[in-house]
């Protein structure tokens, strides 16, 4: 951007882009301002936006059937939906459980902000649970198991955590 003329506006002289030189002068302050302000609005939106991936990572959960702990990692599957595997258990008899896929088919909505129309199944469980999930504000991750209608169902939490645990 090239900037030409000066102009003095309250004893400071400014360079004014092109895009400014045939406004009346009483309107460049305010048109530098209204600038400012929409650059400063989409920042934020920006830094606010919740992308797909965001979801992708590790997650504590306690099993609300046994009430053990594991650790599950969320990932994006090759057809582009995201998929979830056993990656820790605190019962040493569970171990069999490791890298058992216990989510598919999640795919992100981006209006609603959250994930849905995932299946879940529980290991050592017969049958088929419909999931959706989101974030809450302090970053916990939002997970409803329900079947058929989303009022017949279960609501969990799931803190994230930075890295895999190591398996004894």
């Amino acid at each position: 951007m090239t900037l030409s003329p000066r102009f003095a506006i309250d004893k400071k002289i400014v360079l004014l882009p092109p895009l400014f030189q045939n406004a009346p002068m009483n309107h460049i302050p305010f048109i530098l301002k209204t600038l400012l302000c929409l650059l400063l609005l989409a920042c934020t939106v920006s830094c606010f936006a919740q992308k797909a991936d965001d979801i992708v990572g590790y997650y504590y959960s306690v099993d609300p059937f046994s009430k053990e702990g594991s650790q599950n990692y969320i990932y994006k599957a090759a057809d582009g939906t995201y998929e979830g595997k056993v990656t820790w258990v605190s019962n040493p008899e569970k171990k069999k459980f490791l890298e058992y896929v216990f989510l598919k088919g999640l795919k992100y909505n981006a209006e609603k902000k959250e994930w849905q129309d995932g299946v879940l199944t529980y290991p050592g469980k017969k049958g088929t649970y419909k999931t959706y999930m989101s974030f809450e504000p302090d970053g916990r991750l939002k997970v409803r198991g329900y079947w058929g209608f989303s009022m017949l169902g279960k609501t969990v939490y799931w803190p994230r955590e930075k890295a895999k645990r190591k398996q004894d």
